[in-house]
């Protein structure tokens, strides 16, 4: 078998075990803050984390998709590392950029939603006073 689809085999596998990974996680402990945005309303929550979720699975898998061709043949052991090693990083980065977008916009939305909160008096008024002449 030559080398070189044996890096991309790797390369598949371990791309794709951590895009599932991260995926899992996220959906996991981005419904916490999910549910806090949305005032506790748990089937929006899960709703929109799956939504999530499915776009986060798109995104990834179809980066590991394009960025799967390789330009050289691969003649070595050295150089299946080397590959991997490159195509591996990118994809981890590509995670992470991914997963501190998500978090970015989840503290957003989840601050948003707290500001909205504070702006509503703790206790409703029970009556109406006149403004005195003096003030």
């Amino acid at each position: 078998m030559d080398l070189t689809v044996v890096a991309y085999v790797i390369y598949l596998l371990v791309s794709i075990a951590l895009t599932v990974w991260v995926a899992r996680t996220l959906s996991r402990n981005g419904r916490i803050f999910l549910a806090d945005v949305l005032h506790g309303n748990e089937k929006l929550a899960d709703a929109v984390n799956h939504l999530l979720v499915v776009g986060f699975y798109l995104v990834n898998l179809g980066f590991v998709a394009l960025y799967l061709n390789q330009d050289e043949t691969i003649g070595n052991a050295r150089e299946v590392f080397e590959a991997l090693s490159t195509k591996l990083g990118v994809v981890l980065l590509v995670l992470g950029v991914m997963h501190l977008g998500n978090v970015y916009v989840l503290n957003k939305i989840r601050r948003r939603g707290v500001m909205e909160r504070e702006q509503l008096p703790p206790v409703a008024p029970t009556g109406w006073a006149a403004p005195t002449a003096g003030a």
